[in-house]
């Protein structure tokens, strides 16, 4: 994997991780209502969970992707046009509404993980991330790179959600903040596309 490709990789594990979606809102939610140490085991099953279900998926694909080449250049398309469609939907998004009172306790470290696997964003980010930002013919090599830069990003992104709770909320909901926010990161979103649309 070039350094251009681990660059834009990056970007992207960023701009994925950091947005709002359902892990970042349960995270935002549960930092807010039990604090950072009792929201840990969550974070840190949304990140490692993410990982392995990544991996997961890559080595899977392989497979198919050896037998049918033409596939990784289909799901390349449709992954970019996914992107594209997430810059503008991050770019448009309405504000956040407060998030719903949490009761009980948080999410346990292997729940965070098993959400992973039905949660649509992560999905969607796992197989963008390999057919989109993992070069043809790569191997495992490959996969662990996308699989590290992804850990190294995603955690202390999901994280940012935990620390800042209804603090990261009143910033997001702040209609000028927000906008701003949304604007930038689609715009680096769009910028991360440039190395594969580039070749």
């Amino acid at each position: 994997m070039t350094a251009d490709l681990i660059l834009a990789l990056a970007l992207f594990a960023f701009v994925s991780s950091i947005t709002p979606g359902p892990n970042n809102l349960m995270l935002m939610a549960s930092g807010a209502n039990f604090g950072m140490r009792r929201t840990f085991p969550h974070m840190l099953g949304v990140a490692l969970g993410f990982v392995i279900m990544a991996l997961a998926i890559g080595v899977g694909l392989i497979r198919v992707f050896d037998a049918y080449p033409v596939i990784y250049t289909i799901l390349k398309v449709i992954s970019v046009g996914y992107l594209l469609y997430l810059a503008w939907k991050i770019a448009s998004a309405a504000p956040i509404l407060p998030e719903a009172q949490a009761t009980g306790t948080p999410l346990s470290f292997l729940q965070a993980a098993g959400f992973q696997w039905v949660n649509p964003k992560a999905l969607s980010m796992a197989l963008t991330a390999i057919t989109v930002y993992t070069p043809p013919g790569r191997g495992l090599v490959d996969l662990l790179v996308m699989a590290l830069v992804f850990g190294l990003v995603n955690l202390p992104s999901v994280g940012s959600w935990a620390f800042l709770g209804q603090q990261m909320r009143r910033f997001l909901t702040n209609p000028a903040r927000l906008r701003a926010f949304n604007i930038t990161a689609a715009l680096i979103l769009v910028a991360s596309l440039y190395p594969i649309l580039k070749s």
